[in-house]
């Protein structure tokens, strides 16, 4: 694994904005301008380690399902900060009929430098962004400068086929896809956008809609879009511990004739944080694991540990602690707060840092199989909204 640099194309923002990838200069957390889309470097991988850590994104799976197995079977959803009881009953539903509903797709976020085993730092199984720079403006990036390379990404071909082998599962009637319009910034619309184009290509009629439109039914106790129509599937970027507390969250929960959701309600078990202390539990000193525990630091505190929010998203609420002092993240002002849900406390291993810039492997899994990679960087220890995304391949 080694990072390379290289000129940028000269229109290159023009060349992947045509591609789809529209927030490729956008805004960082403090509301400043900056280029996401950096293909100054890139990185450059042996098929050896590609191969290494596909089967270890297609173990790490196996082993968050056994995770969430045991903590349906142990009635344990109690250490994911769920407590209310329609919930828990909704997620071990869905995970007791999880062969006859779809869930489409993941993103590992592996620490990672070559040199020894990946680690994980978690797994965005629910609500995962940066699909669409990875499966599309990255492949072509390559086509372009490195015609005779390779590059880790069936993304696209992927979701392509998931969607027509799932497509069985879905009612009659169109497949919703949503998204929120209080993403100002477009990644989250266009990443839906992107996966309706798949599911299009995969020969299902589709409806794009955004989560503030859909509405409900009282009298025939059906959520339903602009034209009336019953919503009865339904692909959602949107968090569901979100959508669990919002104004129509107790219909989402308990309606008995509720639509199909994709992502699943069990799906919770492996996006929220407390799944890395659940793995370290069950799989004590596995080698693509991190010490991690709920109840504190516990043998961490003197050497370093990294404190997350079992809900946080981009690095918000997150606090590394070592000898040496904290580092945290500022809260952007009127940004969400993270951690009143409780925190994860997981081994520090800093990310490895190649020239100034460090890497967050970002490992997709599509239908349950390893798919691809894309990489972000940042410049501090906490990977937060201001990471660049830097494209790869294979020698």
């Amino acid at each position: 694994m080694r990072r390379m640099t290289r000129p940028a194309r000269p229109g290159w923002r023009d060349t992947v904005e045509s591609q789809g990838l529209g927030y490729a200069v956008t805004l960082n957390a403090q509301g400043e301008i900056y280029d996401y889309w950096d293909e100054t470097a890139y990185y450059e991988f042996s098929l050896t380690e590609i191969e290494a850590l596909e089967t270890v994104v297609a173990n790490l799976h196996e082993m968050c399902l056994a995770a969430a197995e045991h903590v349906i079977a142990a009635g344990r959803l109690h250490d994911y900060g769920i407590r209310d009881p329609h919930v828990i009953d909704m997620i071990t539903k869905s995970w007791r009929e999880r062969d006859r509903a779809p869930s489409v797709y993941g993103r590992f976020d592996l620490r990672y430098d070559g040199s020894g085993p990946a680690k994980l730092l978690e797994y965005n199984a629910d609500t995962p962004t940066s699909l669409l720079e990875a499966a599309g403006p990255q492949w072509f990036w390559l086509e372009e400068l490195f015609p005779e390379a390779d590059q880790w990404n069936s993304l696209h071909e992927r979701l392509v086929d998931a969607w027509r082998a799932q497509a069985p599962l879905l009612p009659t009637g169109p497949l919703h896809l949503a998204y929120s319009e209080a993403d100002e910034l477009g990644e989250d619309y266009l990443t839906v956008a992107y996966l309706q184009e798949c599911a299009e290509q995969a020969g299902l009629h589709t409806v794009l809609i955004s989560m503030e439109e859909i509405g409900w039914d009282p009298a025939e106790q059906r959520f339903i879009d602009l034209q009336n129509r019953t919503i009865k599937a339904i692909f959602k970027l949107y968090p569901w511990e979100w959508l669990t507390t919002d104004k129509f969250g107790e219909h989402a929960v308990r309606a008995a004739n509720g639509p199909i959701w994709i992502e699943p309600p069990w799906k919770m078990l492996l996006s929220n944080k407390a799944l890395l202390a659940i793995l370290w539990e069950l799989f004590p000193g596995h080698p693509n694991l991190l010490p991690s525990y709920l109840d504190g630091p516990r043998e961490l505190a003197p050497t370093g540990y990294v404190a997350k929010p079992l809900l946080g998203r981009e690095g918000g609420g997150v606090r590394i602690v070592t000898p040496g002092g904290e580092v945290t993240l500022p809260v952007p002002e009127g940004g969400p707060v993270y951690g009143a849900e409780g925190f994860c406390y997981q081994a520090f291993y800093p990310l490895p840092d190649f020239g100034g810039r460090r890497p967050v492997l970002g490992a997709w899994v599509v239908d349950g199989e390893p798919a691809g990679l894309g990489i972000r960087e940042a410049e501090g220890l906490i990977t937060d909204q201001g990471a660049r995304f830097v494209p790869h391949l294979i020698v």
